[in-house]
């Protein structure tokens, strides 16, 4: 068997739309397999082509919504890569694009759970032998979880193609918190570089007790700046909306949020219409469903995430680096 015809590439079908759209960008079909419910809410996936000695591929995006939850979605997944493992696959990769839990990585109460943790034990235990998602909350806790391969890709080469078109002007990359102060210098980083001008950083300061939200420090220059914002999700936007309008009050000319997960929980779509916000950008690795047609909506960008989710598996298929992918 040739290394390509190894190549097995599957999407369960919570995440069926994004998996043909990875599978057309690697020239490839997607592999047959079945799934099936049972009356008492139980269910059960199977390979349909043949595993045995292949290198697998299984996308499924763990976000809740809109027909099945982030649990439910999860157990699918580990099912079916138990399953693979059965059927004799050589190697599964689970490719995760957005990983539920991935936010409780450590414990900020006494007794907190330390779910990344829990998560990683899962997918160690049906014989994943790696795993790959697109702006990990923690990258260093992702993978400081897992004793398996990871790969956390960062959105950063998608946001910068997104931003190719923006007229010239002074730009200034805003990390919303000073924990997302890396994912934000390598996208002033990445910028700068494609756009060949200097591009400024700011941060604004966050404290999050008990689910409230506070910090008044805003450090940075957005003068007359376009203010890009750059986080990993939004789940109801208050933080984004917080630091958009220090952003402002700084002076800031524009607001454009970069954000690779659009979760969108009940409260977002007034936060996302809000004036102080002129764009937010987001991947289709969480479609944007929760968010009715309207003044939020046409707000919204979503960005195609396949090309580098299939880029990513097809390096990983034939053992090249990703760190051109800016992943290391």
């Amino acid at each position: 068997m040739s290394a390509s015809d190894r190549l097995r590439l599957f999407a369960l079908g919570a995440t069926a739309d994004l998996g043909a759209a990875v599978a057309a960008a690697l020239g490839r079909p997607l592999a047959a397999h079945e799934e099936r419910e049972f009356e008492d809410g139980e269910h059960k996936a199977r390979p349909l082509d043949p595993v045995q000695g292949a290198d697998v591929f299984v996308i499924q995006s763990l976000h809740g919504g809109p027909i099945a939850s982030a649990n439910d979605k999860l157990i699918r997944l580990l099912f079916f890569i138990g399953a693979l493992k059965d059927a004799g696959a050589a190697r599964v990769t689970a490719v995760a694009p957005y990983l539920c839990y991935a936010r409780k990585d450590r414990r900020t109460k006494p007794h907190d759970p330390v779910a990344t943790r829990y998560v990683a034990g899962l997918f160690e235990a049906v014989g994943a032998d790696a795993v790959v998602t697109l702006e990990v909350h923690n990258p260093a806790a992702f993978e400081n979880a897992f004793r398996r391969r990871t790969v956390a890709l960062t959105a950063t080469p998608l946001f910068v193609d997104h931003l190719a078109g923006e007229p010239d002007g002074r730009l200034c990359v805003v990390s919303p918190d000073a924990g997302g102060s890396k994912r934000a210098e390598m996208l002033r980083q990445a910028l700068e570089a494609a756009r060949g001008q200097p591009v400024a950083n700011a941060f604004a300061e966050k404290h999050r007790s008990a689910g409230v939200v506070s910090g008044e420090l805003f450090v940075g220059d957005v003068g007359d700046a376009t203010a890009i914002i750059v986080d990993d999700l939004i789940s109801t936007g208050t933080t984004l909306l917080r630091t958009a309008r220090a952003a402002r009050q700084a002076g800031a000319r524009r607001v454009i949020a970069l954000v690779a997960h659009g979760l969108f929980i009940a409260g977002a779509e007034p936060v996302i219409a809000d004036p102080a916000i002129d764009r937010v950008v987001v991947t289709d690795t969480v479609p944007p469903f929760r968010i009715a047609p309207g003044r939020a909506r046409d707000k919204i960008v979503v960005l195609p995430s396949a090309p580098l989710l299939a880029e990513a598996i097809r390096r990983l298929h034939e053992n090249r680096p990703l760190t051109d992918l800016m992943v290391f």
